[in-house]
């Protein structure tokens, strides 16, 4: 019997992956002509940096400008994936605001129910994630005494009411940011960028967590991003299927 794997929410066997591989491997290589050496040398240098140990889901977000500026500070921290969850409000994004960093990351939506919190909770548990909820009112954590020997998934909530009971009562844990003003809780935008400052920096000092991406997951993410980069990547894709026919098929 053929074991499968999930990836990217598909089932594929394992022969099915290794064709994948050898056809992405071979389109980055054909692909790779058509960037500058320069554009190269600047994906290694972020991928260097970039993690899964760390990840971020945003509930029930609805401002634009701070939807785009959590994200922005993602990408400027490393962080590569992004969970966003849609109960009763819409994900929007301002490009004014995000600046182009929505190409260079994972957007995850759970959007199928009425209540999807549990199912992305569900599905990031699988993955091997300790569930943690940002909360102003519980002492359990601060930035800096958070817990990184497992990987995290940041649970950030609405700008009004903050995270959804459920979030909050169902999370592995729970981070405050200190506060000695008048004033209930931070901005949305903000709370990401202090905490994602923080819990990165310690993470990169780390010598005993292995943070990084694993090479297979560097190499996904080159041919993500170089096809990204490419205007004409339609044009290039039906030429590398015209030079490379072993590859598709049956289709």
């Amino acid at each position: 019997m053929k074991k499968s794997i999930v990836f990217d929410g598909r089932e594929l066997q394992d022969v099915e992956m290794q064709e994948n591989a050898a056809r992405d491997a071979a389109m980055l290589s054909f692909l790779g002509q058509f960037i500058t050496d320069e554009r190269r040398q600047r994906f290694e240098e972020v991928l260097d940096y970039r993690t899964r140990h760390i990840t971020v889901v945003l509930e029930d977000i609805f401002q634009p400008h701070n939807a785009s500026a959590v994200l922005r500070t993602c990408d400027l921290r490393g962080i590569q994936d992004i969970h966003i969850v849609e109960n009763t409000n819409h994900y929007d994004v301002n490009p004014d605001v995000v600046l182009g960093s929505t190409k260079w990351l994972n957007l995850n939506y759970y959007e199928d129910k009425e209540f999807n919190t549990p199912t992305a909770f569900e599905q990031l548990r699988a993955k091997g994630y300790k569930i943690v909820a940002t909360c102003p009112h519980r002492d359990d954590f601060t930035p800096d005494t958070l817990p990184l020997d497992r990987p995290i998934a940041l649970v950030f909530g609405t700008e009004k009411l903050g995270l959804s009971d459920y979030a909050v009562e169902n999370a592995d844990m729970h981070v405050r940011i200190p506060m000695y003003g008048f004033t209930e809780s931070y901005n949305i935008s903000v709370s990401a960028a202090l905490l994602l400052y923080s819990l990165t920096n310690r993470l990169h000092a780390y010598t005993d967590i292995d943070w990084h991406l694993t090479e297979e997951e560097r190499n996904a993410l080159r041919l993500v991003w170089t096809r990204r980069s490419l205007s004409r990547i339609r044009q290039y894709e039906r030429k590398f299927k015209e030079l490379h026919p072993e590859f598709y098929v049956g289709e």
